[in-house]
């Protein structure tokens, strides 16, 4: 988008539509196939998700809960109820935080889990390094719309 557009909405232009519509559509794809490759491993899309989230977390004893909430933006209650679904399939466990709070419960990735999880990241940036040209063309209106 044009900075003219982005700060005034009666001057998008169809372009800035079409970009828009572009991204949007490619990201729904994504989303799909990424839902399609986690059922191809026995994982629901949430599932893989939080195996992304454990793993993504930079601190090594692993991200509490609360912040797994955060990062898939879903309640406490429904996160505990995804966690123990993926416990049961020996992906994800759980432990008490060393520190000092006992209370918090903190996860990491079995080596099962770890290993699914490269699976399908390798497949996901793969895809990703395919769509790079989306953003692309929503970010630099010089470059056409795939």
């Amino acid at each position: 988008m044009t900075q003219e557009s982005m700060s005034s909405p009666e001057h998008l232009t169809d372009q800035d539509y079409s970009r828009l519509l572009a991204f949007r559509a490619g990201l729904r794809r994504f989303l799909r196939w990424s839902e399609r490759r986690a059922a191809d491993v026995g994982l629901t899309g949430a599932q893989h998700q939080l195996l992304l989230a454990i793993r993504g977390h930079l601190d090594p004893s692993g991200p509490s809960v609360g912040e797994i909430a955060e990062y898939l933006s879903a309640r406490h209650h429904s996160v505990v109820q995804l966690i123990d679904r993926t416990e049961q399939l020996g992906l994800v466990a759980r432990n008490r935080d060393e520190g000092k709070d006992r209370r918090v419960v903190r996860l990491t990735l079995t080596e099962a889990g770890k290993q699914t999880l490269a699976l399908l990241s390798a497949t996901h940036l793969e895809e990703l390094q395919r769509l790079t040209p989306l953003v692309d063309a929503l970010t630099d209106p010089t470059v056409a719309t795939p």
